[in-house]
């Protein structure tokens, strides 16, 4: 059996003494596409950032590839192949476009992969960040982080707050880059309509447990399991 990209085993985890992940275990092959969704405060936020070395792990395992990262801090789990797009996009708002990506770039990522991918990004290469709409904003979030060659994207709320047309070229996006075979795609979104149209496999939180683990596509068939826990129903056609 194949080794899983990413694996945790009794993962509790928080900031400082607090405790918000409860036991957390996930197994994720590579190149699979992962939804995880609950609601606001259940934990999914936080995984993220404990999967980057950004919370304190009190206690469990958590592997990448293999290595145990317990002791292995942001900066090095980035260069490992791990890559966070956060919530609160966080670009340097002072600097151009083109100046953010080169800020991220790492190996033989080039500008022009980036503007391949978001066109608009070179329209804007020369505008600072700060200048940019939100949506752009999030185009160069994560067009920053891909420059940093990660294995494993994990990209955290990337639609919340965009107008809907621009939602569905993040998606499309999304698609692209999970077909090119190099990425593993954990994405936690509150558009749960549109996260079940992505993913392979949805993880849902609640209080900061895994409360379901299972297929998209069940999901799908089944909406009364996230109705249950997610307290929100899908539109027809999901």
């Amino acid at each position: 059996m194949t080794e899983p990209v990413l694996e945790l085993d009794g993962l509790i985890a928080g900031y400082g003494d607090t405790t918000v992940l409860q036991g957390i275990s996930l197994s994720v092959p590579k190149g699979q596409r992962v939804a995880i969704i609950g609601r606001n405060g259940v934990g999914k936020t936080t995984l993220l950032a404990t999967i980057m070395g950004l919370t304190r792990q009190h206690a469990g395992s958590l592997r990448f590839q293999g290595q145990d990262l317990r002791t292995v801090p942001p900066h090095r789990r980035s260069h490992l192949g791990l890559g966070l797009v956060p919530q609160t996009r966080d670009i340097f708002p002072s600097l151009s476009v083109e100046e953010n990506l080169i800020a991220g770039m790492r190996g033989d990522a080039t500008l022009d992969e980036a503007y391949a991918l978001f066109p608009r990004l070179k329209e804007r290469r020369r505008n600072g960040g700060g200048q940019l709409s939100g949506g752009e904003q999030q185009m160069l979030a994560i067009a920053r982080t891909l420059m940093g060659r990660p294995s494993l994207l994990m990209l955290d709320e990337p639609l919340e707050g965009l107008a809907p047309v621009i939602c569905d070229q993040l998606m499309e996006t999304f698609e692209q880059l999970a077909d090119d075979g190099r990425h593993t795609i954990l994405l936690v979104e509150q558009h749960t309509d549109l996260a079940l149209r992505f993913a392979e496999h949805v993880v849902i939180l609640d209080a900061g447990s895994v409360v379901h683990s299972g297929p998209a596509a069940a999901l799908r068939l089944d909406p009364t399991i996230v109705e249950r826990h997610v307290g929100i129903g899908l539109p027809t056609g999901v």
